[in-house]
């Protein structure tokens, strides 16, 4: 098993609130990370049938035979189990009591914020990082091998082919979430839509363009776009609207949460086709705002993640706000060094006092200048992120 960054902040939260509910996509290792931080809990899954009939029927009994501390998997299967989980910890008035996992925000974000407001701490564990697989003794020369095998735990721990990992992946657990939350009706309606929205990775988004494409309407496109964020599936970046004199697009952008399900999708079957692609540079982009996401939600941040574009088509791929300070990134797929890749972050400094930082994510070698400028190796996006 692969250590996880974010189990430092599980014991944390464990300290101060009665109840930490870990929520994440599916397969990204939420229950294996409760039940090795927390080896003397209970546990419990609901989605077997048995144990979900039982807390539906009976939810006081249910509880009952676990006394406290326990973890309870999945619990949007039994949203309204959240409603006898409070009284208990009212009752209780001690701190990591329980520990609740869940895969879809939508089902769970009402649910939580009426029942469990003020009890819960909240994380969000994403899959692998660059980092946690270092650590783990698992590393790539280069960052196509990191795409084309993504950070599906089970990849690593059960040495699985990727092209078939998430091929199963896609059917078994993207598919599936997405009929139980919507009437689906035309499964191929939905693969042409994601396919599609693959090859959009990174882009500014034009949801009349992607509903023309699919032969649906706006509405629908938005509709599948808000059910695939709530699942972890896709993760939208929004752009950075702090006034600096000039209009600023209001359009977002989209990555996909796994590097590896976006490879899939775009119909990648080995890594060598993948800097062969036209969207190597989407690609690339996805791997490293990722990057920069999963660090944060480690250590227990909001992602305070945008991007930067005004009217004129001048932009910064990636900006982390810190308070009023910014890092200011730009992110390039190049393997050579060059001044000019500075260029957008130097502009953006004149424009911005509020520049703390300004960083070229590439694929060379680390170089570290004066003014708070550092070209950085993809690798070691994590240990940057920690000095924003």
């Amino acid at each position: 098993m692969i250590k996880r960054n974010i189990e430092y902040e599980l014991h944390q939260l464990l300290k101060e609130y009665p109840i930490v509910t870990i929520l994440g996509p599916r397969q990204a290792g939420k229950t294996t990370l409760a039940k090795n931080a927390l080896e003397n809990y209970a546990y419990c899954n609901l989605e077997q049938p048995e144990n979900r009939e039982f807390a539906e029927s009976d939810p006081k009994a249910f509880l009952k035979q676990f006394g406290s501390f326990v973890i309870l998997d999945e619990i949007q299967r039994v949203p309204q189990l959240l409603s006898y989980i409070q009284v208990q910890v009212d009752e209780n008035q001690m701190n990591g009591e329980f520990v609740l996992t869940g895969s879809h925000q939508l089902e769970l974000n009402q649910a939580i914020s009426q029942s469990l407001a003020g009890r819960t701490g909240i994380l969000k564990l994403f899959p692998l990082t660059i980092s946690e697989l270092s650590h783990a003794q698992i590393s790539f020369d280069r960052f196509e091998d990191y795409v084309f095998h993504g950070f599906l735990p089970r990849i690593y721990d059960h040495h699985q082919r990727p092209g078939q990992a998430y091929s199963n992946y896609y059917q078994t657990y993207v598919e599936r979430d997405v009929r139980q939350l919507i009437n689906l009706k035309n499964t191929l309606l939905f693969e042409k839509f994601i396919k599609l929205l693959a090859g959009r990775v990174g882009q500014l988004f034009n949801y009349n363009s992607l509903a023309n494409d699919v032969g649906v309407d706006t509405k629908t496109i938005k509709n599948w776009l808000s059910i695939l964020e709530a699942s972890f599936i896709i993760f939208k970046l929004p752009p950075f609207f702090e006034n600096y004199g000039k209009r600023v697009v209001k359009t977002p952008k989209y990555y996909f949460v796994d590097v590896g399900l976006l490879a899939f999708l775009l119909g990648i079957e080995k890594p060598e086709q993948i800097s062969r692609d036209p969207l190597v540079g989407n690609i690339f982009e996805n791997l490293i705002v990722m990057e920069y996401l999963k660090s944060r939600l480690n250590e227990g941040k909001i992602s305070n993640l945008y991007f930067y574009r005004d009217s004129n088509g001048f932009g910064v791929d990636l900006i982390l706000q810190n308070g009023r300070d910014i890092t200011a990134i730009e992110i390039k797929s190049s393997s050579t060094y060059s001044e000019r890749q500075f260029k957008n972050l130097n502009k953006l400094k004149q424009i911005s006092a509020n520049i703390k930082f300004c960083y070229l994510i590439y694929n060379a070698e680390t170089r570290v200048f004066s003014d708070h400028k550092k070209a950085i190796h993809f690798d070691q996006v994590e240990l940057f992120n920690k000095q924003s």
